[in-house]
């Protein structure tokens, strides 16, 4: 039969522990949130001309190629 064996554990280490399990998933939901929320923003143009259009390999792909004359305002 195995024997339990408890150990104190300082408030400090107690503390420790349970944040580095939250911190790994906050991270993962954060990522998440962050891509779904650039996701959904990328149709607007603020989001285009100031964020996206700035990545180094997709900025390309987001750049406004429209003649100024073809564009209503």
């Amino acid at each position: 039969m195995a024997r339990l064996s408890y150990h104190s554990q300082s408030p400090l280490n107690a503390s420790l522990t349970a944040s580095k399990r939250w911190v790994t998933s906050l991270g993962i939901w954060g990522v998440g949130a962050g891509t779904a929320a650039l996701f959904l923003l990328s149709v607007t143009p603020l989001v285009k001309r100031e964020f996206l259009s700035k990545v180094p390999a997709l900025g390309s792909y987001y750049e406004d190629k429209t003649p100024a004359s073809d564009k209503p305002f």
